[in-house]
């Protein structure tokens, strides 16, 4: 039988304060960005040390952004569910932690 999960996230939607939703969207329109920077090295032919060193900041800049959210979500709905007695939330955020260290 498949659990219930009744976070605030869940069913896989959460509401985000508009600076939340402004913070995390600008990080991600940068990470766009780069990315097309990227597309644009490989079309021009670029040297691949220059393309990896940018593939490199774009990882680093995902990274900033997975932490921001996990916090985001640690400080939400996790804190929420603890406060609610839920049943399940740390072991689900044990199980989010362990497929973000991969």
């Amino acid at each position: 039988m498949e659990q219930q999960h009744e976070c605030c996230c869940h069913p896989r939607t959460k509401e985000r304060s508009a600076e939340e939703y402004k913070h995390l969207i600008h990080r991600l329109n940068r990470i766009e960005g780069q990315i097309r920077g990227i597309k644009g090295m490989v079309e021009k032919n670029a040297y691949c040390a220059d393309i990896l060193i940018q593939s490199a900041a774009v990882t680093a800049a995902i990274n900033a952004f997975n932490r921001e959210l996990l916090s985001n979500h640690i400080k939400t709905c996790v804190v929420r569910d603890i406060q609610e007695g839920k049943k399940g939330t740390a072991d689900e955020l044990v199980a989010l932690l362990q497929r973000l260290m991969k």
